[in-house]
């Protein structure tokens, strides 16, 4: 029977069990640091031989307990819905979660800890760093990079080319036609730099 650990049992975490059981994992067990019934980390730490997946939305959580986890010597492996369709030639990070009708075309990188949430398209040679979220029906067009902890808002446009940088959120339904820097919130149509995130 396959076993695998889910670190997170909110509504994410939810998902990431139905992708997961659509991968022959019969057995999930979750696991959760806040005060409810499910095991923590510490309870299972000394079970390493089972594979653990991430079902935390946010990026900033999910990169510290990545890290923990990964420090503690268990397998992090990734989980890609069988509807998605994903290049021959593009290349995945471990503990990544690709949910259903996504597409990754040729040569696109995505990172360690992402999420590629329903529907959203990645073109060809766009690189998607570690640890962000691409939200519901985002469009990247090709060659798109996208920084470290950056979280694009569902139904978002990104023309081909363009560079959003780390710790960066793009509002839902924006249309990105020039470069966003770094710790920024940028939203609308065009998609503008609005405030600085500290």
């Amino acid at each position: 029977m396959k076993e695998l650990y889910i670190y997170g049992a909110s509504g994410h975490g939810l998902v990431v069990a139905d992708i997961a059981r659509d991968n022959g994992y019969e057995n999930i067990i979750f696991i959760d640091d806040g005060k409810n019934k499910y095991p923590t980390f510490e309870d299972i730490k000394k079970t390493n031989n089972i594979p653990i997946a991430f079902g935390i939305g946010s990026n900033a959580i999910r990169a510290k307990l990545f890290e923990k986890v990964h420090n503690s010597g268990f397998k992090i492996i990734s989980l890609i819905h069988p509807s998605s369709i994903i290049s021959s030639s593009a290349t995945i990070g471990k503990g990544t979660v690709i949910m259903p009708n996504v597409v990754v075309n040729a040569k696109a990188t995505i990172g360690e800890g992402a999420i590629l949430n329903t529907s959203c398209v990645i073109e060809h040679e766009c690189v998607i760093d570690d640890f962000v979220h691409i939200s519901p029906n985002v469009a990247l067009a090709g060659d798109v990079k996208v920084g470290k902890y950056t979280h694009i808002g569902i139904g978002s446009n990104v023309i081909q080319g363009i560079i959003i940088g780390n710790h960066t959120v793009i509002g839902a339904g924006s249309i990105v036609v020039k470069n966003i820097n770094n710790f920024k919130k940028a939203y609308g149509n065009p998609c503008r730099e609005i405030e600085d995130i500290k």
